[in-house]
């Protein structure tokens, strides 16, 4: 059975891979990302990210 992945795991493996190239600056989603895939987690949009489907004004 497959456990999903926390936060914390994605978090260490995001902050490796960081380090593995440099510690560049303006990258902390790329490696998040990177850190995701290769632990196999589902990326699920957050709910807040856009809530298009109720009209601005509200009839």
């Amino acid at each position: 059975m497959d456990v999903p992945a926390t936060e914390e795991q994605i978090r260490s493996l995001a902050y490796g891979l960081w380090e593995e190239a440099g510690c560049p600056e303006g990258r902390a989603a790329e490696f998040w990302a990177q850190a995701e895939k290769q632990l196999g987690v589902e990326v699920v949009p957050s709910s807040d990210a856009g809530d298009d489907e109720t009209p601005a004004g509200g009839s």
